[in-house]
């Protein structure tokens, strides 16, 4: 459907087109009216043309802004799981310290709980054996840890 603005756009054009034909002086077998009624539609199939590129214009503009949205709908669910894994992994280390803190053999302060994917990491000195064992007994029985690198040192005081 032509808007009202177009179509005296198109009327204008047609005019201008008629009168330039006509001052040409060329002599053809077509009468003005028909010359007249050619370019109305040449206009009118222009304008449709122009129409139906704007419209496919707008469906791939449409298509790339979805696809974008996309894009950072996935990056900020991968944002939020990785601030919600490191937020797990802070949690399990502050609860395998304060058992740690509970052991009366075992110092807190000399072993550092480092957790990463569900791997924890014990660096530090023990003042036995047995209580280097205990140590990753209770880092093992924390919900979360699948394995421990007991890398803890006996030093004896």
């Amino acid at each position: 459907m032509i808007q009202p603005r177009q179509r005296i756009l198109s009327i204008l054009a047609v005019t201008t087109l008629a009168l330039g034909l006509t001052a040409c002086g060329k002599t053809e077998d077509q009468t003005a009216g028909q010359r007249l009624d050619s370019a109305v539609s040449r206009t009118e199939q222009a304008a449709d043309n122009a129409g139906a590129r704007t419209e496919q214009a707008a469906q791939s503009a449409g298509a790339r802004i979805e696809a974008g949205a996309e894009r950072v709908g996935d990056a900020t669910s991968n944002a939020a799981n990785s601030a919600m894994g490191v937020a797990g992994e802070a949690a399990t280390t502050a609860e395998i310290k304060a058992a740690l803190v509970k052991d009366s053999e075992l110092s807190a302060l000399q072993i550092n709980v480092d957790t990463k994917g569900g791997t924890v990491t014990l660096n530090g000195t023990a003042p036995s054996d047995s209580a280097k064992a205990r140590a990753e007994e209770i880092a093992k029985s924390v919900k979360g840890v699948s394995s421990v690198n007991n890398m803890l040192t006996v030093q004896t005081r």
